[in-house]
């Protein structure tokens, strides 16, 4: 019997993003300051809702929308024109949607969220999640209830961590790692977390506590060890221009996660992911500028550097014959809606 189970199974907090551009110089108080670029789209947890689908992944999103004009628009471009599964989600009434404004300058970018807590937190959308091949999950310091379930009932975890805005980085939060399969932080939070002083002493001591541990670095490319097969990989990030670094790493673990699931050896699953983060990265926003296999199939056939070609050589077995239509990246503003 076919496996029925979705590919990846999502839970977190959706945003509506609003991302600028072509920032001469970080903003000051009581100043304006004109944007050459800008793009709106779903974010938050949609970033990788949005990866995993583009690469063909059966997704299932548990998230809360508001009642509001963003939720209807993100709600619109996950399950019409995305793709992803909303059975697990919720409408809110009277709760707006999240709206993050995102200042990108440099190889990075600024923040600014207006929101609240939703009505419904991850375990009561999750309640007993149903199984799935994986689950891409982002730690927190408080363990979700469904996480264990999860475990349980044979979902593989890929988990990442974000920043730790008390700088605390407590070692609780690493005892949820016997619940994961795998765990792709950053070198920051990585060091943090481990109490260590390189990137590669990290993810030593991670490769203890989870089967796959990957370690992501930025300009510097990525580290993993997949104890599963012995395999150690390094592999190095791709010359590319940065517009908006907005969700690369979401699409990093996406990427990741959908070469694991083809059964790929870890330097061509670090490869693949290193590479569709550093095309997201040319992009606006982080759900909408998600290569997915259309982004990857134009910029293989567009590779002319020998040494790229000869690195990334494993794409011509990998790439599907029919590697889908056109994807849609994020617009200036949302279509006008006609009543």
């Amino acid at each position: 019997m076919d496996d029925q189970r979705p590919d990846v199974l999502l839970t977190g907090l959706l945003f509506y993003d609003l991302v600028l551009t072509g920032l001469g110089k970080p903003p000051t108080p009581g100043e304006e300051i004109w944007t050459t670029g800008m793009g709106c789209g779903p974010g938050g947890i949609a970033n990788l809702a949005v990866a995993a689908s583009r690469f063909g992944l059966s997704t299932s999103l548990a998230t809360v929308f508001g009642d509001d004009f963003y939720g209807g628009h993100c709600r619109e471009i996950l399950a019409g024109q995305e793709g992803v599964d909303l059975a697990l989600s919720r409408t809110a009434d009277g709760w707006h949607t999240p709206v993050t404004v995102s200042l990108a300058h440099g190889h990075d970018r600024a923040l600014v969220t207006h929101g609240r807590v939703p009505p419904y937190s991850q375990d009561t959308l999750m309640g007993d999640p149903p199984p799935a091949r994986t689950a891409l999950v982002h730690l927190e310091a408080e363990p979700h209830a469904w996480l264990a379930k999860a475990a349980a009932n044979g979902t593989l975890i890929h988990a990442d961590v974000g920043w730790d805005p008390t700088q605390e980085w407590s070692r609780d939060l690493l005892d949820q790692l016997s619940l994961c399969h795998a765990f792709l932080p950053n070198e920051t939070e990585a060091m943090a977390y481990t109490r260590t002083d390189s990137a590669l002493a990290a993810l030593g001591t991670l490769a203890e506590l989870v089967p796959v541990a990957v370690v992501t670095r930025g300009g510097d490319g990525a580290i993993a060890v997949d104890q599963t097969t012995g395999e150690f990989a390094d592999v190095p990030a791709l010359d590319v221009d940065v517009l908006d670094a907005t969700g690369a790493g979401d699409v990093f673990g996406a990427s990741f996660v959908a070469a694991s699931l083809g059964g790929w050896p870890l330097e061509e699953r670090l490869r693949f992911a290193v590479l569709a983060a550093g095309l997201s990265v040319g992009r606006h926003g982080g759900a909408l500028a998600a290569p997915g296999w259309y982004g990857v199939d134009r910029w293989w056939r567009t590779v002319e550097d020998p040494e790229v070609r000869r690195a990334y050589g494993f794409l011509a077995d990998r790439i599907p014959a029919d590697p889908g239509p056109r994807v849609a990246y994020a617009p200036v503003t949302p279509p006008a809606r006609h009543l």
